[in-house]
C-alpha cells in the first residue's frame, strides 16, 4: 500500500489537548485507555462540561419564555450557541441553523418537512452506498411511500464514489432529490461534495449533504458548498449528545411546513388557526435540549481555538502513521483509499480467520476501544462482501503510541485465536 504522508509531525500540542480531556486518564482493565472510536462519539473536554454544568448549577430555566435572570441568560447563552454555529459553518444568518438532536433527526425533518411536500410518484432520489443509515433509510422510505424511485450510486475498488454512475443518474432526468455524505464513516474517504452538489444542481435536484463526519474534521463552509440542506451531530465534535444541526437557507425554511407541533414553534393559537412561529423555532417545538446546545457552542470555541486545519492535518498525520504499519500485519486487509488525499481519520480493517466483534473485546483487554461491526452502513458491507468491519477512528487528543498500541492489540488478538 502506498501511502502519501502528508505531514513529518503533527501540528497540534496533543500533550496539552490531552489534558482538557478528564476520561483520557481513566485506565481500562489495569492500562490506560487509547480511545480511538470517535466517528461514533467523540470524548468532551473539560470546557464543554463546565459550560453545561453552569447552566445547571447557576441559572437553569426554560428558554425563551421567562422574564426573570435565569431564563433570560439560558436563552441569551442558547440564542449565543446558535451564533456560533452558524459562524463555524459561516451560514448567513443564525436564522439558517435548526437545533435537532442529532444528524439523524435532521434528515428525517428534511424527509418530513420538505420530502413530503416536493417528492412525488415516479421522481428519483439518488443515494450512494456510501450513506450511513440515518441518510438513506428516511429516503427509502419515503420513496415507498409515495411511488418514488431510488438509484444507488457504488464505489470503485478503492472506496471513492463512481462519479460516472452518479452523472448517468443525473443525465437519465426526473432526479428529483440527491443525499450523499459529506464523508464516509465507515471507509473514512472524503466526497467531492461541493462538485458533486453543482452538478446535481445543475441537473435540477435539491441535495442534502451529511456532514456528520465532515463537521467535526475539517472546515465545513455552507455557502461555498452551495446544497440545499446540510446535517450534522454536535456529539462526534466535542460535544453532548442531544445537539446537532439543520442548515438550509432561509427562504428554503419558510417554505417548509413544521416536522412538530406544539409549544415555542407557535405565533398565535385559535380554535381556527394556527400561526407558526418566526425562523428557526417555527422548527424546534417543545422544551428545546438548551443545555446540550450550549454545549454545543462551547465545542465550537474549543475547535476555532484549536484550528479545523491543524485537527484535520494532525489526523491525516496519525492515519499516514498506522496505515503502512497495519499493512505489515499478516493476514490484516484494509478497507478504503491507499492515499490520504481525500480521507479522515478513519480506518476500516479486518483480521483473517478472527470476527471483528471478538477483534474490538481482544482490543478491550488492552485498553484500546474500538468499533467493530456494520458501522449503521450494511449496503457498504454488502458492497464489500463482509458482515462486519473493525474500525479505528482518530480526532485531535490521538497519539502515535496509541497507535502503536492498536497494532500490539492485533498482535493480541491474533496470539489469542492462533491465526
Amino acid at each position: 500500500m502506498a501511502v502519501s504522508v502528508r505531514a513529518a509531525a503533527t501540528p497540534l500540542d496533543v500533550g496539552r489537548i490531552r489534558a482538557d480531556f478528564p476520561i483520557l486518564s481513566r485506565k481500562v482493565h489495569g492500562k490506560p485507555v487509547a480511545y480511538l472510536d470517535n466517528a461514533a462519539t467523540s470524548q468532551k473536554p473539560r470546557q464543554v462540561i463546565d459550560a453545561m454544568s453552569r447552566v445547571f448549577e447557576d441559572h437553569n430555566a426554560n428558554i425563551h419564555r421567562g422574564v426573570y435572570e435565569f431564563s433570560e441568560t439560558t436563552t441569551a447563552e442558547f440564542e449565543g450557541a446558535r451564533e456560533k454555529v452558524a459562524r463555524f459553518l459561516n451560514a448567513a444568518s443564525a436564522r439558517e441553523i435548526v437545533f435537532v438532536r442529532n444528524a439523524t433527526e435532521g434528515v428525517n425533518l428534511v424527509a418530513y418537512s420538505w420530502g413530503r411536500d416536493n417528492i412525488k410518484a415516479g421522481d428519483r432520489i439518488v443515494s450512494t452506498v456510501l450513506e450511513h443509515h440515518s441518510n438513506f433509510v428516511p429516503w427509502q422510505q419515503l420513496a415507498k411511500d409515495v411511488g418514488a424511485e431510488i438509484v444507488m450510486i457504488d464505489i470503485d475498488d478503492d472506496g471513492r464514489l463512481r462519479r460516472d454512475q452518479f452523472t448517468a443518474a443525473l443525465k437519465g432526468g426526473r432526479v428529483k432529490f440527491v443525499a450523499i455524505t459529506y464523508t464516509s464513516n465507515g471507509l473514512g474517504v472524503v466526497l467531492p461534495a461541493k462538485e458533486l452538489v453543482a452538478e446535481a444542481k445543475a441537473a435540477g435536484a435539491t441535495v442534502l449533504v451529511d456532514a456528520a463526519q465532515a463537521v467535526p474534521h475539517q472546515k465545513v463552509d455552507v455557502r461555498d458548498l452551495g446544497a440545499d440542506f446540510l446535517v450534522f451531530s454536535g456529539h462526534k465534535m466535542l460535544a453532548p449528545p442531544g445537539s446537532g444541526a439543520v442548515w438550509a437557507p432561509e427562504a428554503t425554511f419558510e417554505r417548509m411546513r413544521p416536522f412538530l407541533y406544539g409549544g415555542d414553534m407557535i405565533m398565535k393559537v385559535s380554535v381556527e388557526k394556527t400561526t407558526w412561529n418566526e425562523l428557526p423555532w417555527k422548527f424546534e417545538a417543545g422544551t428545546s435540549s438548551y443545555v446540550d446546545a450550549i454545549g454545543l457552542g462551547a465545542a465550537v470555541d474549543y475547535l476555532e481555538a484549536v484550528g479545523m486545519d491543524k485537527i484535520h492535518e494532525h489526523e491525516l498525520f496519525l492515519t499516514g502513521y498506522v496505515l503502512p504499519r497495519l499493512e505489515d500485519v499478516p493476514g490484516v486487509t484494509i478497507y478504503g483509499p491507499k492515499t490520504l488525499d481525500d480521507r479522515v481519520g478513519v480506518v476500516s480493517f479486518n483480521v483473517e480467520g478472527v470476527h471483528p466483534h471478538d477483534v474490538a473485546q481482544i482490543f478491550d483487554r488492552e485498553g484500546v476501544c474500538v468499533r467493530a461491526g456494520h458501522h449503521c452502513n450494511q449496503l457498504l458491507m454488502a458492497k464489500l462482501d463482509v458482515p462486519a468491519t473493525t474500525r479505528a477512528s482518530f480526532y485531535l487528543y490521538n497519539t502515535t503510541e496509541e497507535c502503536d498500541r492498536l497494532i500490539g492489540a492485533i498482535q493480541a488478538a491474533k496470539k489469542v485465536f492462533g491465526v
